[in-house]
């Protein structure tokens, strides 16, 4: 004999169903609704929050120009973030279906979300520093540049004291006074170390005259003051030097420095001439751009949060391109439709709606952004790089900050801001279920 059961199975007592839903409830509650409506209560207080001041924080909030900048770079993360990220997550979850494999990729490509926001903003923070030495970027950009347009072994050089050379305010080294067609002129060099002299340095002879300008180019290492401008024993020429003649502000003659430093401009009429180094010869070798600076820090700030999404938005869009009926894919290359059409004309309207969730979730996630711009953006430049939330903390808690009146104003319009978005997206969450 069997026992019955006493009765159904999704019965129970509403109070066991309460019991279970009290914590969470309870949560909610703590961390959640009192947080929200205290926020709503004390934006409409002064920074002590002592004395009722109406609307006059929401009014500071669209008048405070730091505040404007703030949402100024909001709207750039809202408009060009999320749409960036989403064709990014589109184009690798279709790409993804064409490799074998897909699965180890699209786990890599997940990975990013794993490392907290703080640990990824620091690793950008050293990916773009301005020292090509220590930032990766700038080392790439630097060794690029590089070789297209070699650097100076020159840079920092300068010219020796009392040896008749002088400097020009654009840089360039020039002679102290006019020299003939027929003079030879020593051009003493000081400012670097001999050991960043070219390999193909050779041991420095100045010229006699003769035939045309004759020079000398060399680093000047010492001597007593009697011998400055005098070739010293154990002293190298520079070579490569690119040396004009200048009659006037006319340049009429260029040549090179040979091994040994030495040059020759034959042919010149009488003169008298001025020589001149050009500034190129000892121009400061290019060390890459400046990303933290306060023109390229937003966008750094968002090449690290599309570093760090993509994997998220081409995981959910390949799930969601997983459930595209595949008849309706080979009906249309059957109709003689190229990829790209297939792809233009049925892959991406049977995905709108999975792309418009990804793209408002993305929307959500962007308008909260906080750790990235703090870790990334030096203190100097944060204000540039200021969005709402970085700017309700600065506020509230930060150096100089500290109106917590101001900062629950900021925060209830972040909260209004980010309001449609989430309820679009439950509606959504909602519609798919029923």
């Amino acid at each position: 004999m069997t026992a019955e059961p006493t009765g159904p199975l999704s019965g129970g007592s509403p109070r066991i169903a309460a019991l279970f839903l009290t914590p969470a409830l309870l949560l909610v509650i703590v961390f959640l609704v009192y947080p929200t409506a205290y926020s709503l209560v004390r934006s409409f207080f002064d920074a002590r929050g002592t004395e009722f001041v109406g609307v006059e924080n929401y009014v500071t909030a669209f008048t405070d120009d730091r505040t404007l900048v703030a949402l100024r770079n909001s709207v750039i993360w809202v408009l060009v973030a999320p749409t960036l990220v989403t064709t990014i997550g589109l184009i690798l979850a279709v790409l993804t279906e064409k490799i074998r494999w897909a699965t180890a990729f699209r786990l890599v490509m997940f990975m990013p979300l794993a490392i907290s926001l703080v640990a990824s903003g620091i690793i950008f923070r050293l990916v773009y520093e301005e020292d090509p030495d220590r930032g990766v970027v700038n080392a790439a950009v630097v060794s690029v540049h590089d070789v297209f347009t070699p650097a100076s072994p020159y840079s920092g050089a300068r010219p020796r004291e009392g040896g008749g050379l002088v400097g020009a305010p654009d840089g360039a080294l020039v002679t102290s006074g006019r020299v003939g067609a027929s003079s030879a002129v020593g051009l003493p060099i000081t400012g670097f170390d001999p050991v960043d002299l070219p390999a193909r340095a050779a041991a420095a002879v100045r010229p006699e005259p003769g035939t045309g300008l004759r020079g000398l180019v060399w680093l000047d290492v010492g001597g007593t003051p009697d011998r400055t401008g005098e070739v010293d024993a154990g002293e190298r020429g520079m070579p490569g030097i690119t040396v004009e003649v200048l009659e006037g502000d006319r340049v009429v003659a260029t040549a090179t420095t040979g091994d040994n430093g030495r040059f020759t401009v034959p042919d010149l009429p009488g003169g008298p001439y001025t020589v001149r180094l050009p500034a190129a010869n000892f121009a400061e070798p290019f060390r890459g751009l400046t990303w933290l600076g306060p023109v390229l820090v937003t966008p750094v700030v968002i090449s690290a949060w599309l570093w760090i999404m993509s994997g998220f938005a081409m995981t959910l869009i390949a799930a969601g391109l997983a459930s595209i009926p595949r008849d309706a894919l080979e009906a249309a290359r059957v109709d003689g439709a190229t990829e790209w059409q297939v792809f233009r004309r049925v892959t991406v309207p049977l995905l709108s709606p999975v792309l418009l969730v990804v793209f408002v979730t993305l929307v959500i996630n962007v308008l909260k952004v906080f750790d990235l711009v703090f870790v990334i953006a030096p203190g100097s430049v944060q204000e540039e790089a200021n969005v709402l939330a970085l700017q309700v903390w600065q506020v509230s808690f930060g150096a100089g900050g500290g109106d917590q009146g101001l900062g629950s104003a900021l925060a209830v319009l972040l909260f209004l801001l980010v309001l449609p978005a989430m309820a679009f997206n439950i509606r959504r969450f909602r519609g798919d279920r029923s």
